[in-house]
């Protein structure tokens, strides 16, 4: 008998279950690649198509692991009641944990694990392509074609060669990033509390302050983790510090940017351009389908109506090769949980 259960709410109990996992905000394409990871059973899965929060979370009861994303609100209510339900791991299926509290968590001895580079290249290979849709109008050239249009009027952009590029963050993605654009010819300067300078000495790069950063770089591109340091790092008083004409770039957390400031400088035209992959408040909205119903957020609508803003829908770890690796470290590690072996190096999550 399989011990896999797609589950809206309800329970279930099979005959020799091994490790109970409530798995929350599942996607299609989630359950494909899990259910090819756990083809052996090894796991007995509930996909629910809702998030986890303090709603939701009696849906968990009679289970020892929860499967979670980026949306799903942990906070210390829910991970107590969590607690209280049996639960003893927290799975993220994303690199990010600014959703769950941490300090709950190891108050009430529930582990907490995640997918710490589940593909860094899917995610700056999308920042790229960002880039280069946003600097050659690509999707709007797209529009008018299939509407009979090729007039180019408006479709001006301008060449990467030569050009800086900024890194904020150099991590595993901002390295591969920088790369890249290196690749165009393009100068790099990155940004990091903690330079990687083995790496920069051997690409060529060179490490600046924020404040230096910010006036020479022709694309800022955001590639650092959110923490109470870097909430709405890119403010007012850094959107003024840019280059005018500058495009930026956010492939990492939508709170890095305070978007209100974000408005206003496009308003004033301070920027040439802005590629977000991720927003401020995407609980709702972000992989939800809105298309009949409309958006009511209004700082959101007010940045797609600029024709220089592209948004993706958070969408730049979504390659075959990213979710393949989601699968197999999420359940490899729920399956050595359950075993009582170590989890895999690098994937627990910590208060300190």
């Amino acid at each position: 008998m399989s011990k896999r259960l797609h589950a809206r709410g309800q329970d279930a109990t099979y005959v020799n279950a091994i490790m109970k996992v409530a798995f929350y905000d599942a996607k299609p394409y989630d359950e494909e690649f899990f259910d090819e990871q756990n083809s052996d059973d090894s796991l007995e899965i509930a996909f629910h198509s809702f998030r986890l929060s303090t709603e939701t979370v009696p849906t968990a009861n009679g289970y020892q692991a929860v499967c979670v994303f980026v949306n799903d609100a942990l906070d210390r209510s829910c991970l107590e009641e969590l607690a209280n339900l049996g639960v003893k791991v927290v799975a993220l299926r994303c690199a990010g944990f600014n959703n769950v509290d941490l300090d709950a968590a190891s108050s009430l001895n529930i582990h907490v694990v995640r997918v710490p580079a589940y593909s860094p290249h899917a995610v700056a290979e999308h920042a790229v392509a960002l880039l280069h849709t946003l600097n050659r109008r690509i999707h709007r050239a797209y529009n008018r074609v299939r509407e009979h249009n090729f007039s180019l009027n408006g479709l001006v952009g301008h060449n990467m060669h030569g050009k800086t590029a900024g890194i904020v963050g150099t991590g595993k993605i901002g390295r591969l990033t920088a790369q890249i654009l290196q690749g165009y010819g393009m100068r790099i300067i990155a940004y990091d509390l903690y330079p990687d300078t083995d790496w920069a000495g051997q690409h060529g790069i060179e490490y600046l302050p924020l404040e230096d950063l910010l006036p020479q770089s022709h694309l800022v591109s955001l590639h650092i983790p959110l923490s109470p340091d870097t909430h709405h790092l890119i403010d007012d008083e850094a959107l003024e510090l840019m280059m005018t004409g500058a495009y930026l770039v956010n492939t990492s957390r939508g709170k890095l940017i305070n978007t209100r400031a974000l408005i206003g400088a496009l308003k004033r035209k301070k920027l040439g351009g802005v590629a977000l992959d991720v927003y401020e408040i995407e609980e709702g909205i972000f992989f939800e389908d809105l298309s009949q119903e409309g958006i009511n957020d209004d700082d959101l609508a007010r940045l797609i109506s600029f024709p220089n803003v592209l948004i993706t829908s958070h969408q730049g770890f979504l390659t075959v090769e990213a979710l393949s690796e989601i699968a197999r470290v999420t359940c490899t590690n729920l399956t050595h949980f359950e075993n009582g072996e170590p989890f895999l190096e690098g994937t627990v999550v910590t208060a300190d």
